[in-house]
Parts: C-alpha cells; structure tokens; sequence
C-alpha cells in the first residue's frame, strides 16, 4: 500500500473514532446556559399541599415524609438491625506515628437468617491524654490497608477494584496496596488535630460490582425463596449506608470515642453514601460529602453533567430499581437533592465540589446546600450566608457549609482542613 494511501486509510479512522466519541458524549451538558427550566419540590410543603412553619411539624410530618421517598424512590428501603452483631478486637498498637496514636482493629461480626458477614474497622485514636474524641468515620475504596502506609493493619480479602496504578490485579489487594490512598485520608494530620479516624472497607459490605446482590450483606436478610432485591428495597449506596450505622452501633460502645461527635464522611459514590447515612441516622453530628455529585449533593434535575439515566445505566446496583423511572424523567422525581440535606437538619452538613469537577456538577451541589437553608431555619439555624457560590477556595456557611477548591475529582488537605475547622466551630462550644 502506498504511503498516501495508508496515510488516507488512518485519517478516516481516526476521524470515524472521533465522530463515534462525539456522539457518544454529545448529549453530555457542561454549559450553564443549556440547563433547563426546573422546580425544586418545595421541602416545607406536605404531598396534602399544606405548608410546614414549625419544627415540630418539620420532625413529626414532612421529615418522615421525605425520608419514605428517599427510600422507595432513590436509594431503597435497608432492613433494620440485624439477629446479633458482635465486635471482636484482633489488634491494638499503642506505638502508631512514633507514639501519637493508638490503632485498633475490630472485626464487626453481622449475624442474620442463621448467615454471617464481618466487616473490618480501622481505628486511629490521638494518644494526647483526653479520654474521649472526636471521630470521622469513613469509607474507603481499597481496603484498609491502603488509607495509611502501616504494615500492621490487616488487608482485605474481599473483592476489590482492579487498578494498574495500584498494582491491583485480579480483584485482589496484597502488600503493595499499604497507602496508596494515604493522601486521601491525612490520617497523621487528622490525629495532630486532635480527630479520630474510623474507616470500613466498602467492599466488606458489598463489592461494588454488579453481581446481583449475591456476595455483600444482601443475602442475609433475603425472605424465603428471596434470590433478588425488589424496586424499593436497598442496592449498593444503602447497604454501605446501613453498614455505615453498624460502625456507629460500635462506636457508641467505644470508650475513647465521643460519640456526640461523631462525623460522617465521604468522596465520589461515598460521599452520596455519607449523606445518605447521615439522612436517616441522626446519631451522626456531621454529615460530609466531597465530591459527591448525581445522587449525592447535586440537584438531579439539573442535568448537568452526570444525570440520573448516566448514573443508572454505568451503574446499576447503585440506586435502587425505582429509580430508573427517572430516567431521563427528572422532573417527576417527588425529591431532589436539596432535601436529603434538608433531611440532616438540625445537625451540621457540608457540601464540598472541585474547579475541575464538572461531571459532578459543583454549581448543582451549591444549590442542594442552599435550597436546604429555609428548613434550617426552622430550627433557628442559618445555612451558608451567601446568595451565590463562593471565591474557589473560599470556605463558607454556619451549619451548612461548602466550598470549591481548585482542581480535580480527589479528596485533598485542603478539603480535610475545611472539614476540621467547620467541625471545631460547633464542637469547641459544647
């Protein structure tokens, strides 16, 4: 073949590959002027069309009410408490960071329908002679090996993400995996601030596959002759939200950790699983999601980068099988995003997005936290005190905070120094 030819040949390849990227991203919308017309559901209004003003009607009446469309329409409905569960201690270092810290690991033992499944949770306490802490309790994509460089913390066997950055291959962590996400976590910095650290590997719940539910906590609660989950009942995001509770179960029995400041926190897919936890159990003080985007912080109706019928399609076993209705459909979703923060109320949330982000839509996350403010206020408690986005890199609120930061979808220092200072604010005062 002539070179012309073969050069020929390559240019409509290359321009044939090209047109099929195009327009499989074209739909994709990152201009703010694209963004439809749309009205949020008005989170003081009850489905009878009668108007809450209190914040004892908000508890007794429209809370229940959100949370129920929450459950049956996004993220599915999670049994309750299991037959048994039991903690087991299998190690305890006093020597963690030069003699900083203490770290234990508890095997968290579940027990249901005569089955078992054990998670594994990581703790890091300040050895600074205060007998109680505040904890930030988190989960984390590739074991617990991998949020800290320690060679004394136990890895996980369970199903994990390949990764070849990580040298993750065949589902497996080994050794080479000890803090690959250690600039994720800043556990020393979290301990020289005084913080504890709980961290739960999210596959030890459930894989983050879509497997059809056979191989997390699921099977345990299935009913008789059950081999699936139904359109309403919990998939991913609420399996590690309801694991998310089970660490809680523990820490409250924990005599280190102060269990009136316990904080909730997430990134990415997490992050929605952070705010979903935080929704529902009002045993966590804070609720904290990074970069959470569809799903999490970020107004689904939107459409701004990632949408509902995106989130669904890449990701099945995220969202619970009602969902899917909402495809395409935004705006007959009964909810938005704006009042599963609105759910966290009276108790502090904040709501952090990247410069760079845009598939999470930072703008769409803004405005969850804001359009939460009027049920704060319920409650006497102001929200982020400014009408628009802030400067990037620029912290803002009172009992909802945000920020955008530079850069790209990760969970910085940065974000963890705004977190700390957002959680000293309230918790110096008690």
């Amino acid at each position: 073949m002539k070179k012309s030819s073969l050069f020929f040949l390559i240019s409509v390849i290359i321009l044939f590959t090209s047109s099929i990227s195009f327009t499989q991203n074209s739909d994709i919308n990152y201009d703010e002027s694209k963004v439809p017309a749309y009205t949020l559901p008005d989170p003081l209004i009850l489905e009878d069309g009668s108007e809450i003003s209190n914040k004892q009607d908000w508890l007794e009446k429209k809370r229940p009410e959100i949370l129920q469309l929450f459950e049956s329409e996004v993220y599915g409905k999670a049994p309750g408490k299991p037959d048994s569960q039991k903690y087991k201690v299998i190690s305890e270092d006093n020597s963690a960071f030069n003699g900083s810290a203490v770290r234990k690991e508890i095997e968290i033992i579940i027990n249901n329908n005569d089955k078992e499944i054990t998670f594994n949770l990581l703790l890091y306490f300040p050895d600074n002679g205060k007998k109680t802490h505040p904890v930030i309790l988190g989960l984390n994509f590739y074991g617990n090996q991998a949020v800290c460089n320690d060679e004394k913390i136990t890895i996980t066997k369970n199903w994990v993400r390949n990764n070849k950055l990580f040298n993750i291959k065949n589902n497996r962590a080994d050794e080479s995996t000890r803090g690959v996400r250690a600039s994720s976590w800043e556990v020393k910095y979290l301990i020289e601030r005084g913080y504890a650290l709980a961290t739960i590997y999210y596959g030890d719940i459930d894989p983050d596959i879509h497997d059809g539910f056979k191989n997390g906590v699921h099977s345990l609660f299935y009913k008789n002759g059950q081999s699936k989950v139904n359109a309403d009942e919990w998939t991913s995001i609420s399996a590690w939200a309801w694991g998310l509770s089970r660490a809680m179960d523990y820490l409250v029995t924990d005599r280190s950790v102060d269990k009136e400041k316990v904080v909730v926190m997430g990134h990415s897919r997490l992050g929605k699983t952070a705010l979903w936890a935080g929704a529902q159990d009002q045993r966590f003080a804070i609720a904290i999601s990074n970069n959470s985007g569809c799903g999490g912080a970020a107004l689904s109706r939107r459409r701004f980068g990632e949408t509902v019928k995106k989130i669904n399609n890449s990701f099945p076993h995220w969202f619970c099988g009602n969902f899917k209705k909402y495809n395409d459909n935004e705006d007959e979703l009964p909810i938005d995003q704006h009042m599963l923060i609105a759910l966290i109320a009276p108790r502090l949330a904040y709501v952090a997005s990247a410069e760079q982000d845009r598939w999470a839509d930072p703008h769409g996350e803004f405005l969850s936290a804001k359009n939460a403010e009027p049920v704060y206020s319920l409650f006497g408690k102001a929200g982020l005190q400014t009408e628009s986005m802030p400067e990037v890199n620029n912290s803002v609120g009172d009992f909802i905070g945000y920020h955008i930061r530079t850069g790209k979808h990760s969970a910085t220092k940065y974000d963890w120094e705004q977190y700390l200072n957002f959680a000293d604010k309230h918790f110096l005062d008690k």
